[in-house]
Order: C-alpha cells, then structure tokens, then sequence
C-alpha cells in the first residue's frame, strides 16, 4: 500500500477519507501522531530533555521545523519554564520528559501549575507495555503518583487510541478550570502504527464546564451590590484565566467599587488606578486588609479565599455578606460561607453585572475612609542608607515603566516583588502562588521571555531559589534568552528565618546559607553577564547595564541579612493583626 503524508493545512479526517476512496492507507507511528497533533493544536514550543523511552519521539521532532524545542537542563525545569509561558501569553504549556526519574522530576512543576490552575499537558515516556508492573529500567508509575495533582492524566494502551487521547487532554487542560494533564506513553506506542485521524472535537459526558453564569443569581448579586455602601472586589488568578481584565476594569469604575487582587491576580487591576488597593492578605496592604474587614459585600471574582488571604477564618470580613463568582463549582463555599454563589466565566459574569448595576453610585464615605487607610498606612520601608530590596525592586519598576514581565522565586523575594513593582497589566506578574515552589521563578522567566520575546523579563530571586535551578543558566545562554535575574541575596533562607526571628525567638536553625557561591562568577563560567552589587547608588546603573545587554544577566544585590516583610499577618491572626516592623 502507498503511503501518503498529510497535507498541510488540510483537515486529517477528510485525508483519511480520500485515502479510503483511493484504496490507501494514511499510516502513522506514536511520535507522528503526536507531533502532528501538536501542530494542529497550534504548539509552538515545548520545552524537554529527552530519554531512552522518548527517543521515537524525538526522532520525529528532529524533523518538525514547525516546532521549537527548547532543552532544559533539568526536567523540572522543563515544567516550570512551559508553566511561565502559559502564565505569560495565554497559551497552552507543553512539557516531555522521559521514564522513571525523567517523569518523577516534572511532578514539582506539574503540583505547581495544578495548584494555580495553568494550562499544561506533560508527556512522559514509559516502559514498553508488556513490561509494566515489572520493575523495568526506569519505570515508575507516574500517572499514579500525579492523580492528585493534575487535572485528568492518561497511561496510553491502544496506539488506535492516541489521537483522540491527545485532543481530550487539550480540551480538558484548557477549558473549565485550567490545568494540567500528563500522557504516559509507552515506548512500543511511540514505534507503533495506526490509521492516522485527528478529531475536530471532543464531547466528555462527565465534564461539561459551565461558561454562563445562573440569571437569577446574577440580578441577586446586582441588586445587592446596588444597595451596599461599603463594597470591595476580592479578584483572584481566575480573572487572569478568563482573560476578564478589561472588563473588571470596567465593572469597577461603572460601579465605583475599590478593588483588591490575590498574588496570583496581580496585574488584572492596574495599581496606578485610584480604585486599586493592591495586593491583601498575609503581606498585603494594610489598607486592603482593613477594607475587607469592614466591607458590608466582598465581590469575589476567580478566588478561592486560601489561608493566606482570609487569617483568622472566624474574624474574616465579619460584617460582609459574599458573592462568590468562579468557573469551578467545588471553589465555592470550600473555605468561607457564600450567600450568593455564581458558577460561571468571570468574562461572561462580570459582562452581565455591568449591564445590571446601577452605574456610578458615590459612596463618598466609603472612599474617604479607603483614601484615609491609604495616606496613613502606605507601603514603606526604613531608608537608612542601607541597600534596600524594596528600593531594588522599586528602582526595576521605574527603568521599566510598569512594562516588565516579573517571574519570582518564591520567599521574601517574592513578596517585595510583589508589593513594590506595580503592576499595571495582567500576565506581567509570574509567581507559584498555591504550591509556593522554590526553583521556581527563573525557568518560569526563561518560558515567559521565549513565549514573549519582546518584553523585559525579570527573575526577582533569593540566593536560596535561585541555586535550586541554578543549572538553567546553561539554558538561558544558549539560547540567548535574554532574561535579567535579579538576586536578593542576604545569606538566608530569609522567610524561614523571618519567622525564626519573629516567632521562635530568633533561633536560627539551619537557614543561614553559610558559603553561598560567587554568582558573578557562575554567572561568567555559563557565558552570562554578571554583576554585583552592594550599594544603594550602584542600583541604578547596574540595572541599566543588564537591561542595555542582549543576554541573560544575573544581578548579585548583597541585601542587609535580617531585613523582614512588613506588614505581616501572623498565621492564625485576623487581617487587622497586621505586624508592621517600623517605628
């Protein structure tokens, strides 16, 4: 029989059926049918490091041009850095790795962008199928031990069965709440052949997200959101999700109703807004905080009221009643009482509200009490000509003008980051907020900086994060991606020794990094530009060296070591607890 290779651009399905008129058969292997499969989904890049169980599928990629492959040096790597991509354009992650230690690596990765509902299907390789179960080379059970942290994974049987396999893992991964899918594949499915057909779409019985919000409930939440006098929106990485922040802005300022975001939210409210309150919570504002504590209605919009937003769980918003708007249905009610919950898009939800409410109702009170919060209780920090995070970071938002992609570590880094850049754009703030992985941040910059390549990309790291994934520096330089990483370096395990400090009575068990490397000399031996830092008027300059140079640039700013995070509410304390550290 003749072998007939698929049209581009030409739908598979009517290739087959031309193919069957003509007596021929339109044969494929496992690494085909996915790499088409790819295609035709629109990937573009994803990000791996190959194996012996994976090798039939990189064959097939040496020859797709269409697909960029980038490889990490680490496969935790690879999953971090096809997350920052997602976070940062919108788009679809994609991740390989091979069997066994290959696959147990992408799990951090895949925990991650479970926890922060981000868009992923991972590729594992497998043992050939008459081998599982029997402790093969390499072999682990890697859609047993992911269950709990993707959203769907699959263990491939039937090389018949693949194509439509991949399509499902796709649409799940991508519709609904976002998140991450796993394929094992078997090394004989990848070698093995089938009648190629690519389905133009899925319909799962069991899963039937719901987009349109209930009517009735929405004119409930309008009606009440017309008579309250002290409302805030609670906005959350579901409207990030949604793609909804043109219309919270306009929600907002059609209702006049202040606005906090989550650390995943971050950048879907502009913080230049007068109606912004930024960031609440553990580290939030603290006028954020005293606002949610006495609202009388807490709009709640793709959020999921986490520990370290409510506090005390008891002493939350104790006066507010609660809308809770969120496309997953098992969100709502899970940590607090809601008394009018709305399953539904945040996008089609907050269209609807806006047509129903009443526009430009003053609340004059309301806002002079909120502008009073802000003027007395401003983010700040002790000036006293030591060399200050908050001043670096406030310096990299300055030189950027709002404009830059942020990926952090995870830490103190990560909170200074996100209290002193202002975020003005959604997907410009790229963090692991529910899993809070250390290692994160500096691949997730390198999958940002490739799926945006026209934007500033900064890692706002910690000494301690960034040597966790220190090894991709390799990857950033021969690639030429041009990422800044910006170390906080204070000798610390700084978070961890905050609350040392703070709670346990400064008894520092094993947090003190002791013989930190020279990062300006790993830096130099990866072929990057490094440069370090120790004083407040060497800021500047040294930031706009690594913005003027065309590759990966680590910055080494040696920080005051016990500089803390304030304000800080203490774990089991109400939101108006907050420690402010300043005299």
């Amino acid at each position: 029989m003749t072998f007939v290779p698929v049209e581009v651009g030409k739908n598979t399905n009517t290739v087959v059926e031309e193919n069957k008129k003509e007596g021929r058969r339109l044969e494929r292997n496992g690494g085909q049918v996915i790499v088409e499969a790819l295609q035709k989904e629109g990937v573009e890049v994803i990000f791996g490091y190959p194996g012996g169980a994976v090798i039939p599928l990189y064959d097939v990629l040496y020859d797709a041009k269409e697909i960029k492959h980038i490889l990490t040096r680490h496969e935790q790597a690879a999953a971090h850095a096809a997350d920052g991509y997602a976070r940062a354009t919108g788009k679809i992650g994609v991740c390989v790795a091979t069997s066994g230690p290959g696959a147990t690596n992408l799990v951090t990765g895949i925990a991650t962008a479970y926890m922060d509902s981000i868009p992923m299907v991972a590729f594992t390789g497998q043992v050939p199928t008459s081998m599982i179960g029997n402790d093969a080379f390499q072999e682990a059970n890697i859609t047993g031990i992911t269950y709990s942290v993707t959203k769907h994974n699959y263990l491939v049987k039937k090389i018949d069965e693949l194509p439509y396999i991949l399509k499902e893992a796709f649409y799940i991964a991508t519709t609904g709440r976002k998140g991450p899918v796993l394929i094992d594949l078997p090394k004989d499915i990848l070698t093995s052949k089938t009648d190629f057909s690519y389905p133009e779409k899925v319909k799962i019985r069991s899963y039937n997200p719901n987009y349109k919000g209930n009517l009735k409930q929405i004119k409930k939440s309008a009606e009440l959101i017309d008579i309250s006098e002290k409302p805030v929106i609670y906005a959350g990485g579901g409207v990030v999700s949604s793609n909804a922040s043109k219309e919270l802005i306009q929600f907002a300022h059609h209702t006049n109703i202040p606005v906090t975001t989550t650390l995943m939210g971050l950048g879907v409210f502009p913080e230049d807004d007068s109606l912004s309150l930024k960031m609440l919570g553990m580290h939030g504002t603290k006028y954020a905080n005293y606002a949610i504590s006495e609202s009388d209605l807490i709009i709640a919009i793709g959020a999921r009221f986490d520990d370290r937003i409510t506090g005390n769980i008891s002493e939350f918003a104790p006066y507010a009643r609660i809308i809770h708007i969120d496309i997953d249905p098992t969100a709502i009610s899970k940590n607090v009482r809601v008394d009018i919950p709305i399953v539904g898009d945040a996008k089609d939800v907050i269209s609807q509200l806006i047509s129903l409410t009443r526009k430009g109702k003053e609340r004059k009170n309301w806002h002079k009490r909120i502008n009073d919060w802000k003027k007395d209780y401003p983010l700040k920090y002790e000036n006293n000509g030591e060399l200050k995070p908050q001043f670096i970071v406030e310096k990299i938002y300055e030189l950027t003008k709002g404009e830059a992609i942020i990926a952090t570590e995870v830490g103190q880094n990560q909170m200074w980051a996100a209290q002193f850049y202002k975020y003005i754009k959604p997907r410009t703030f790229i963090s692991s907020g529910g899993l809070g992985t250390m290692g994160y941040g500096f691949p997730a910059s390198i999958g940002a900086q490739i799926g945006c390549p026209e934007r500033v990309v900064f890692d706002i790291a910690g000494d301690g994060s960034f040597q966790m994934n220190i090894q991709e520096l390799a990857t950033a330089v021969n690639y030429k991606i041009p990422v800044k990483i910006a170390i906080l370096n204070n000798g610390y395990l700084g978070m961890v020794r905050q609350w040392q400090q703070l709670f346990y009575h400064s008894r520092y068990s094993q947090v003190n990094l002791g013989s930190c490397p020279d990062f300006v000399k790993i830096a130099e031996a990866y072929g990057a530009v490094g440069i370090r830092i120790d004083k407040t008027e060497e800021v500047e300059p040294s930031l706009k060296k690594a913005l003027a140079t065309q590759g990966p640039v680590v910055m080494d700013f040696r920080i005051p070591p016990e500089e803390n995070v304030y304000p800080m509410v203490p774990a089991g304390a109400a939101l108006t607890q907050m420690i402010e550290g300043m005299a």
